[in-house]
């Protein structure tokens, strides 16, 4: 007896097990899985276990946190095998397996890497990865028995030929060092450009000169250390993160050196004096030797070197003798009262006219000035270039105390007459 189903009952049982499997998918997506629960990215049957790091984090971005977790937990059992093969052949070390322990230890190193920038992921997307992350603290490090010095020796030997050790640190070393070189070859030619166009500007103190010149120069060397940390695997974001939130804590610890900053930048800006200029600053006088962001060097005349901070400079009042190109010599000549005033005026005008130092615009003062206790004064005021203002006190007083001498002219000292009646 032949019995046979109607076409439409054939055909509905034919496509209810697809319709099944379709549910089923889709009970699964919106559980939040994929529908399948193995790890695409860390099944060694992929060949995914040695996909380069910089791929990993792209493949990664697009999953969830669920996704995230299994590849978590794949990459675990990995690293677990990883460090079950290295311990084993850390055992059998000294029979020859020195090569293979060191191919082993890379990839555990390897498989360590990936599997910290997938837990990296997992937790920035929400998930806890406490229990992982100490785990992989704790087998991150080579266990080696310090007390067997062949094993010892055999373990940093591998260590140093090994690409994840000595062989990664130094090319990384060797990287750090070249950038850096580089980087010190354009400060220095930026040094000299910024020197060069500093001297042929006329609107640079040479002061501010050496401030841009230095801090060009430092300015690139930190540019290339930054460069460099960050070629090396340093997360400078994140290092620059940390200074700018402990910035308050730092300006408060450094607010003297910050105060002393903003007084150099403003000694810089309005150059109340230059390199060389004779000044009188904070009950110091002596000559400009240097200025700093922190501090004004000052060498007295006496030739002993002072450091002033720069907010006693630009805080205090600045006496700048260097600052014209002239000055008015100021002296003071008594004689007696007995003594011919004309004539004494008369030595006075020879001898700064001869004199090739005293200017002849200005004209040099020359006046009977005062009638004091114990003299009469003339006041004696020439003109002289700034630079020559000591050589000019000097011969001018020489000369007049010759030639007074020589004319009878008396300089008096200080004295005082007293009368004595006698009562009676």
């Amino acid at each position: 007896m032949n019995f046979r189903l109607p076409l439409p009952l054939m055909a509905f049982l034919c496509v209810l097990p697809c319709l099944s499997s379709a549910q089923e998918d889709q009970a699964k997506a919106e559980a939040g899985g994929t529908g399948n629960e193995l790890a695409v990215l860390a099944t060694p049957h992929g060949h995914h276990e040695d996909v380069p790091e910089k791929n990993l984090k792209l493949l990664l971005q697009p999953l969830t946190k669920g996704e995230l977790g299994v590849e978590a937990q794949a990459w675990l059992d990995i690293v677990k095998v990883k460090v079950m093969q290295v311990s084993e052949m850390t055992i059998k070390a000294g029979s020859g397996s020195a090569e293979q322990l060191v191919h082993l230890r890379e990839a555990k190193s390897a498989a360590l890497a990936r599997f910290k920038l997938v837990l990296a992921e997992l937790g920035a997307k929400g998930g806890d990865v406490t229990e992982f992350m100490a785990y992989a603290k704790a087998v991150g490090g080579a266990q080696v028995d310090v007390t067997d010095a062949a094993a010892t020796w055999e373990a940093f030997t591998g260590w140093l030929v090994a690409k994840e050790g000595g062989v990664k640190w130094g090319f990384q070393a060797l990287k750090f060092s070249a950038i850096l070189f580089i980087f010190w070859i354009i400060a220095r030619f930026v040094r000299r450009v910024v020197s060069r166009a500093a001297e042929l500007s006329d609107r640079f103190s040479e002061l501010l000169e050496q401030f841009l010149v230095t801090i060009s120069f430092r300015g690139v060397m930190c540019v290339g250390l930054l460069v460099a940390l960050g070629t090396v695997g340093v997360n400078v974001g994140a290092l620059l993160a940390v200074i700018g939130g402990a910035s308050f804590i730092i300006g408060f610890a450094l607010q003297d050196t910050l105060g002393n900053f903003a007084a150099g930048v403003m000694l810089l800006i309005y150059r109340p004096f230059d390199v060389g200029n004779s000044v009188e600053v904070d009950g110091v006088t002596g000559k400009i030797d240097s200025v700093s962001l922190v501090s004004t060097t000052i060498r007295t005349f006496d030739n002993k070197v002072v450091l002033v901070p720069n907010r006693n400079v630009w805080g205090q009042v600045i006496t700048n003798a260097s600052a014209s190109e002239t000055r008015r010599v100021d002296m003071v000549f008594g004689i007696g009262y007995e003594d011919d005033s004309n004539k004494a005026k008369a030595i006075l005008e020879r001898i700064v006219s001869e004199h090739d130092m005293v200017l002849g615009e200005p004209e040099p003062l020359i006046q009977l000035h005062e009638l004091a206790d114990s003299s009469v004064n003339f006041i004696c005021r020439p003109w002289v270039n700034t630079g020559d203002y000591w050589q000019v006190h000097w011969d001018v007083i020489k000369q007049v105390k010759a030639e007074f001498d020589r004319e009878g002219i008396s300089i008096p000292y200080p004295q005082q007459d007293v009368h004595i009646h006698q009562a009676g």
